[in-house]
C-alpha cells in the first residue's frame, strides 16, 4: 500500500509499480482525483486499474461523470469501514 499527495504524484507511483486498487480522494491540488482517473483510463498500461472516487460531494453530476469516466465505485464521505469494505468487495470480490 501507497500514499500520495495529489494526483500527479499517485499517477507517477502508477507508472512505476503495478497496484491492484486506487481508492483517491476528487478533492486533490493541484490534480484532482478525477483528472487522475481519466490520466489512468488513458493509460493502456494503467487503464484495468480498479479505481475508487472518495468525495465530500454528492452532487449527481460528480457521479454521473466519474462514472463516464470509467471510475468503478463512488464513496460520499463520511463513510465507515464497513462500507469501504462493501465497495471494495462490489470492485475486487470477495477477499
Amino acid at each position: 500500500m501507497d500514499e500520495a499527495e495529489d494526483g500527479s504524484a499517485a499517477l507517477a507511483k502508477m507508472r512505476l509499480k503495478q497496484y491492484g486498487l486506487v481508492i483517491s480522494d476528487w478533492n486533490m491540488e493541484p490534480m484532482t482525483g478525477f483528472e487522475l482517473l481519466k490520466e489512468v483510463r488513458a493509460d493502456d498500461k494503467l487503464k484495468s486499474t480498479p479505481f475508487i472516487m472518495v468525495t465530500a460531494e454528492s452532487k449527481t453530476e460528480n457521479v454521473v461523470a466519474a462514472k463516464k469516466a470509467g471510475v468503478n465505485n463512488y464513496i460520499v464521505k463520511p463513510f465507515n469501514a464497513a462500507t469501504l469494505k462493501g465497495k471494495m468487495v462490489s470492485v475486487l470480490g470477495e477477499f
